[in-house]
């Protein structure tokens, strides 16, 4: 998969997604892929992860309702946008049971859209259910598992290493101070030092990284630690 967020757009109107394809590529922070089919839809789902699922309620084989459930039944934990017609109020609240995130009415502005879509990953990024892109590497936090399927490779990590690279993640390009850190991953210890960071820091490295005597992940800069996604 492409850099950017990862969209699923789920619709039998191909005009629509080819419009709303285009116009989310535009921004670079977004990528793109799409369905035309609940089957398809589905199969998609348990292939590969994605940040946002933009769902049609009405598919030509099956309800998109339908599909929504089918997914968080198979573990689907990425924000779901329902898609409604004009006068689908009575669609809204059955969407929401069956595990839709929020639902927009068509038509639509852009603008709306994208500014639920942001909203949605930023709350999922927060929860324990969000799945990052760390180099070659899927970090799973909730299961403290770092997956590289291109090597078939699964690296378990401990509950502070999880709580470093998520909070070296979450900060982005940011430099992330050593004190920072500390305070974020272990709280306030008088008897918690930079030096047990810097050991776990090795450690971690030892493990995500390829050449560990020269980081390209996980790098030190100055002033701290820094993540090269």
């Amino acid at each position: 998969m492409t850099n950017g967020k990862q969209i699923l757009i789920i619709d039998d109107d191909t005009v629509l997604v080819e419009m709303l394809s285009e116009q989310l590529r535009l921004h670079e922070e977004f990528a793109t892929v799409s369905a035309a089919s609940g089957a398809e839809a589905l199969e998609l789902s348990k292939k590969d992860y994605y940040d946002v699922i933009i769902l049609d309620v009405g598919l030509p084989d099956m309800d998109g309702r339908g599909v929504c459930r089918l997914m968080r039944r198979n573990g689907v934990r990425s924000p779901i946008i329902m898609l409604m017609g004009v006068d689908a109020d009575a669609d809204t609240i059955p969407g929401l049971d069956a595990g839709a995130n929020d639902y927009i009415t068509k038509p639509f502005r852009l603008s709306v859209l994208l500014a639920r879509l942001r909203a949605h990953i930023r709350d999922h990024e927060q929860s324990d259910d969000a799945i990052f892109t760390i180099g070659p590497y899927t970090f799973q936090p909730a299961n403290k598992l770092l997956l590289n399927t291109v090597e078939n490779k699964t690296l378990r990590l401990t509950d502070k290493e999880t709580a470093i690279l998520k909070y070296l993640y979450r900060a982005g390009d940011r430099i992330v101070g050593r004190d920072a850190l500390l305070d974020e991953v272990w709280g306030y210890n008088a008897d918690v030092t930079t030096h047990t960071l810097e050991t776990h820091v090795y450690r971690l490295r030892q493990k995500i990284e390829y050449d560990p005597s020269s980081a390209q992940i996980l790098v030190t800069v100055p002033g701290g630690y820094r993540l090269v996604l």
